[in-house]
């Protein structure tokens, strides 16, 4: 196709000359390499990355170099680990939708929210508004909470300094103090339940997913309405989403990227 050179916007072609220099390669670019790299000045590489991060297609790292960001993902899945991870464990997430008639979410912490990765819908016909490429607040998510309880000292320390826990029903955790007892006592049974603290006639609970060197790295969750969800029954319901997570990190055991 022939375009007319001069219809097109130049900064939108320098952007994604700036996003196609980020490589299995070379992952991380300083402002000065990535100047010397497009051919573009440095100042006009900086206000290229500073649009690109404030639409989350790039982010910053601890050594202040850039990365591709999860917008590209959700826009496209161009980011290769979440698209890797969703046929790793699409099939076994479908079997546990399938065994518990529940919807179930498979999500990670990620910018000091959840990221949801994959999901398998209800056959009993309720349908949640969540959807793969989404996020959710922690303390409104039963895998957040989950994540947060078995993330390092460090990250929880940033995550309440940074975070304020908002309400979203008369049931959500916004109280810090309630929010950490809630994490020690997620850390000792291993699952988490969100009952109507996202949303009012909701229910979900979650279970960690760990990598081969046995750290969390993800959380499967099983979510339906009040009406069907018993407290007796949760054992049961463990037992369902701990099938489709020892598959899944069976599935992710030569994943080297976790």
């Amino acid at each position: 196709m022939n375009t007319d050179s001069k219809n097109l916007n130049q900064s939108i072609i320098k952007a994604f000359a700036v996003l196609d220099a980020f490589t299995n390669d070379k992952k991380e670019w300083g402002v000065r390499e990535l100047a010397n790299k497009t051919g573009y000045n440095k100042s006009t590489v900086y206000r290229l990355l500073s649009t690109l991060v404030s639409l989350n297609a790039v982010q910053q790292n601890d050594n202040e170099k850039y990365q591709l960001g999860s917008k590209l993902f959700e826009l496209g899945n161009r980011v290769s680990i979440y698209r890797s991870l969703r046929d790793l464990t699409n099939e076994p997430i479908q079997k546990v939708a399938l065994e518990i008639q529940e919807t179930v979410l498979l999500g990670i912490l990620k910018e000091q929210q959840v990221f949801h990765i994959n999901k398998a819908d209800s056959l009993q016909g309720l349908k949640i508004s969540t959807s793969i490429g989404s996020y959710a607040p922690v303390n409104g998510s039963a895998i957040g909470k989950l994540l947060l309880a078995f993330s390092s000292i460090e990250t929880q320390e940033t995550f309440f300094n940074s975070i304020s826990l908002e309400s979203f029903t008369k049931n959500t955790i916004s109280s810090v103090s309630k929010f950490k007892k809630e994490l020690l006592q997620i850390q000792q049974q291993k699952f988490a339940l969100d009952i109507e603290e996202s949303e009012l006639g909701l229910v979900c609970i979650a279970i960690p997913i760990y990598n081969k060197k046995g750290k969390v790295i993800a959380g499967i969750s099983a979510s339906g309405p009040s009406s069907r969800f018993k407290m007796e029954n949760v054992s049961s319901y463990i037992q369902i989403l701990q099938k489709g997570a020892n598959i899944i990190e069976q599935n992710l055991s030569d994943f080297d990227r976790l």
